[in-house]
Protein backbone atom coordinates (compact mmCIF):
# COMPACT_ATOMS: atom_id res chain seq x y z
CA UNK A 1 0.00 0.00 0.00
CA UNK A 2 1.59 3.22 -0.79
CA UNK A 3 -0.37 5.77 1.21
CA UNK A 4 -0.45 6.14 4.58
CA UNK A 5 -4.17 5.24 5.63
CA UNK A 6 -5.30 5.25 9.02
CA UNK A 7 -7.35 2.32 10.43
CA UNK A 8 -10.20 2.33 9.68
CA UNK A 9 -10.58 4.76 7.83
CA UNK A 10 -13.65 7.24 8.08
CA UNK A 11 -15.57 6.12 5.53
CA UNK A 12 -15.57 2.61 6.92
CA UNK A 13 -16.87 3.90 9.97
CA UNK A 14 -19.57 5.71 8.35
CA UNK A 15 -20.79 2.94 6.94
CA UNK A 16 -20.71 0.91 10.31
CA UNK A 17 -22.64 3.85 11.70
CA UNK A 18 -24.91 4.02 8.96
CA UNK A 19 -25.93 0.73 9.09
CA UNK A 20 -25.86 0.01 12.86
CA UNK A 21 -26.25 -3.30 12.96
CA UNK A 22 -25.18 -5.51 15.68
CA UNK A 23 -22.04 -6.54 14.06
CA UNK A 24 -21.50 -3.22 13.58
CA UNK A 25 -22.10 -2.31 17.09
CA UNK A 26 -19.62 -4.64 18.43
CA UNK A 27 -17.07 -3.14 15.64
CA UNK A 28 -17.75 0.48 16.64
CA UNK A 29 -17.89 -0.40 20.51
CA UNK A 30 -14.16 -2.23 20.66
CA UNK A 31 -13.08 0.96 18.17
CA UNK A 32 -13.94 2.93 21.24
CA UNK A 33 -12.08 1.46 23.42
CA UNK A 34 -9.07 2.54 21.80
CA UNK A 35 -8.49 5.94 22.70
CA UNK A 36 -5.70 5.95 19.70
CA UNK A 37 -8.98 5.11 17.54
CA UNK A 38 -10.79 8.63 18.79
CA UNK A 39 -10.29 10.81 16.03
CA UNK A 40 -10.95 7.91 13.26
CA UNK A 41 -14.30 7.40 15.27
CA UNK A 42 -15.13 11.28 15.13
CA UNK A 43 -13.76 11.46 11.60
CA UNK A 44 -16.81 8.54 10.20
CA UNK A 45 -19.15 10.26 12.30
CA UNK A 46 -18.62 13.38 11.02
CA UNK A 47 -18.65 11.81 7.15
CA UNK A 48 -22.06 10.29 8.26
CA UNK A 49 -23.95 12.87 9.52
CA UNK A 50 -22.64 15.14 6.39
CA UNK A 51 -24.00 12.16 4.13
CA UNK A 52 -27.57 12.20 6.07
CA UNK A 53 -27.40 15.92 5.68
CA UNK A 54 -26.92 15.60 1.65
CA UNK A 55 -29.65 13.24 1.58
CA UNK A 56 -32.91 13.59 0.10
CA UNK A 57 -34.53 11.48 2.94
CA UNK A 58 -33.39 12.64 6.23
CA UNK A 59 -33.85 9.52 9.02
CA UNK A 60 -33.83 11.94 11.89
CA UNK A 61 -35.18 8.43 14.07
CA UNK A 62 -32.04 7.10 13.23
CA UNK A 63 -29.71 9.25 13.53
CA UNK A 64 -31.88 10.07 17.18
CA UNK A 65 -31.04 6.40 18.18
CA UNK A 66 -27.13 6.99 16.13
CA UNK A 67 -26.49 9.30 19.19
CA UNK A 68 -28.45 7.45 22.31
CA UNK A 69 -26.39 4.44 21.48
CA UNK A 70 -23.25 6.33 21.33
CA UNK A 71 -23.99 8.44 24.05
CA UNK A 72 -24.67 5.30 26.08
CA UNK A 73 -21.96 3.24 24.86
CA UNK A 74 -18.46 6.21 23.87
CA UNK A 75 -16.31 6.49 27.06
CA UNK A 76 -16.01 9.43 29.16
CA UNK A 77 -13.01 10.76 27.19
CA UNK A 78 -15.08 11.38 24.29
CA UNK A 79 -18.40 12.23 25.53
CA UNK A 80 -17.62 15.94 25.13
CA UNK A 81 -16.38 15.12 21.65
CA UNK A 82 -19.31 13.56 20.44
CA UNK A 83 -21.25 16.40 21.80
CA UNK A 84 -18.52 19.32 19.90
CA UNK A 85 -19.28 17.25 16.64
CA UNK A 86 -23.44 17.30 17.31
CA UNK A 87 -23.51 21.03 17.75
CA UNK A 88 -20.74 21.90 14.90
CA UNK A 89 -23.57 22.43 12.38
CA UNK A 90 -27.53 23.59 12.70
CA UNK A 91 -28.64 21.17 10.13
CA UNK A 92 -31.37 19.02 10.98
CA UNK A 93 -29.14 15.53 10.97
CA UNK A 94 -26.62 17.32 13.20
CA UNK A 95 -29.85 18.06 15.37
CA UNK A 96 -31.62 14.94 15.33
CA UNK A 97 -28.07 13.27 16.39
CA UNK A 98 -27.75 15.93 19.41
CA UNK A 99 -31.12 15.16 20.27
CA UNK A 100 -30.14 11.69 21.02
CA UNK A 101 -26.64 12.00 22.69
CA UNK A 102 -28.22 14.63 24.77
CA UNK A 103 -31.11 11.82 25.72
CA UNK A 104 -28.46 9.39 26.50
CA UNK A 105 -27.23 11.68 29.57
CA UNK A 106 -23.46 10.06 28.47
CA UNK A 107 -22.14 13.87 29.09
CA UNK A 108 -23.91 14.41 32.47
CA UNK A 109 -22.37 10.72 33.37
CA UNK A 110 -19.12 11.33 32.51
CA UNK A 111 -19.34 15.31 34.09
CA UNK A 112 -21.59 15.06 36.83
CA UNK A 113 -22.77 18.44 38.38
CA UNK A 114 -20.77 19.39 41.54
CA UNK A 115 -23.52 20.28 43.93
Amino acid sequence: MTGNVPFPDRDTVAEKLAALSEADKSYLALLMENAAQDDNLLDGLRRHLDHAAESRFLNSLKLENLGLWLGTQAPHRLQIRLTETARSSQHPAYQAFRTGLSRSGGLEKAYPAVP
